[in-house]
């Protein structure tokens, strides 16, 4: 299966980046892990997406399609997601009736160097992924706080949820056939 998987930071060295890169390391081997960069979509705007969309629009649409799941890993903005996540999100789910996002497994993980692990950010996305009807895994919760580095405790962790992943977007590919 082909995974996407969504960084909502920017920073080339951020936590989130971190986590992402040893997620493509560990995942097992159903899975094939990318990152899918966001950082270069236009701001939304309805205004234009007409005949002629922002080609990074059509490139992002086209790689999420190609897609059989995706991976969020995303810091904590004031609660809520980092606004080029929220951005991404929009772009896919647009035109109206052709989300790029629809039926594709969803897990969500979140790091912060604060103590509650990105917890409103996480659950914020998870808002919006039950609109996109993005089934999205429950069990294993992925909250990393206090986080700086990746660590052998981390990665093991990293480990059991990509695992769990795995196994579950293939239960639910299954089902879908």
């Amino acid at each position: 299966m082909k995974i996407a998987v969504i960084v909502g930071s920017l920073r080339k060295d951020s936590i989130n980046r971190k986590i992402a890169k040893e997620l493509i390391e560990v995942a097992p081997k159903p899975l094939a892990l990318e990152t899918i960069e966001i950082g270069d979509l236009p701001l939304f705007n309805d205004d234009l997406d007409s005949d002629n969309p922002p080609s990074a629009w059509v490139n992002f649409r086209q790689k999420i399609k190609a897609c059989d799941g995706v991976i969020f890993v995303t810091p904590e903005y004031n609660r809520s997601v980092p606004g080029v996540l929220k951005n991404a999100i929009d772009v896919g789910s647009r035109p109206y009736g052709s989300s790029v996002w629809s039926g594709k497994p969803a897990a969500v993980i979140s790091a912060s160097p604060g103590a509650i692990g990105g917890f409103g950010a996480n659950h914020h996305l998870r808002q919006s992924l039950v609109f996109l009807d993005m089934p999205t895994m429950q069990q294993p919760e992925a909250y990393l706080s206090q986080f700086e580095e990746v660590t052998d405790r981390t990665r093991k962790y990293l480990e059991k949820i990509v695992n769990a992943y795995a196994n579950w977007a293939m239960k639910i590919r299954e089902n879908r056939t």
